[in-house]
């Protein structure tokens, strides 16, 4: 989402037309999200803020590729949870209790405000035999005021504290576009993946078996490319590129026809 359609809240030139696009062609698509904060409707509402109408049902999140992973593991089970109302609401939906008594897991996700109390039950419930999960690796997250501890910051701190590594279920984990795909029953030969970051969306997009596709409007800029070990199999100054190369496909194919 951030750095593909958006940007600082403002939609990239070409995600409107994009989005319109697949919809108007019946194409299934998701908008994936590392962020665990908010609930499919909050970023559906924050989206249509930036111009882009994207119905709640393609959004998929950290947070719920992290409730369906769990729900496949444990069914009804118990867990701790640091976070918003994102992954708490996923998880409830998914069957699980939410409590700080003997939990299955403790899932640690994004949030504006980081309890030391929180942190501390934590780790002595991860010490106590709890499995750790974590929703991302983000170590930072943006903020007007400048950069934010996230995810991946506070799991350290609590790895230190417990000698106990987390689970990590979104990017780069290749299994948040395995749960993306099995939300709109798609296979893997046959859908793309489009990101900003040759280090979280293009490896894992590689790794699940997908087409990926590089924009130029997020974190990798054209010159990083060059440094890493592999390549997108498509890359674009931006999604207005790939939007015209639709286009133009659709309008071939149809006069071939």
């Amino acid at each position: 989402m951030d750095g593909v359609l958006v940007h600082e809240n403002q939609a990239i030139p070409g995600a409107a037309e994009l989005i319109d696009f697949w919809r108007s062609n019946d194409k299934p698509f998701l908008v994936l999200t590392n962020n665990s904060i908010y609930t499919p409707r909050d970023l559906r509402a924050r989206l249509l803020a930036s111009g882009l109408d994207v119905p709640e049902e393609n959004i998929w999140t950290s947070a719920l590729a992290t409730a369906e992973f769990l729900g496949r593991q444990r069914p009804g089970g118990r867990a701790f949870v640091i976070g918003e109302a994102g992954l708490t609401t996923a998880l409830h939906d998914a069957g699980f209790i939410l409590t700080d008594t003997d939990p299955d897991y403790v899932v640690l996700g994004e949030t504006r405000t980081y309890s030391f109390e929180a942190i501390t039950k934590a780790i002595r419930l991860i010490a106590a035999g709890a499995s750790f999960i974590a929703t991302n690796p983000d170590a930072t997250g943006p903020s007007a005021e400048g950069l934010l501890p996230a995810t991946g910051a506070v799991a350290a701190m609590i790895s230190r504290a417990t000698n106990r590594d987390p689970y990590v279920v979104g990017k780069p984990n290749p299994m948040m576009f395995r749960s993306a795909l099995n939300r709109i029953q798609a296979h893997s030969e046959t859908t793309a993946m489009i990101g900003d970051r040759m280090d979280t969306d293009i490896v894992a997009g590689m790794e699940a078996g997908l087409l990926t596709a590089l924009v130029h409007t997020g974190i990798t800029a054209k010159s990083d490319v060059a440094t890493f070990p592999f390549r997108p199999d498509l890359s674009y100054d931006s999604v207005a590129g790939l939007h015209r190369q639709l286009v133009q496909g659709m309008e071939a194919a149809s006069s071939d026809s």
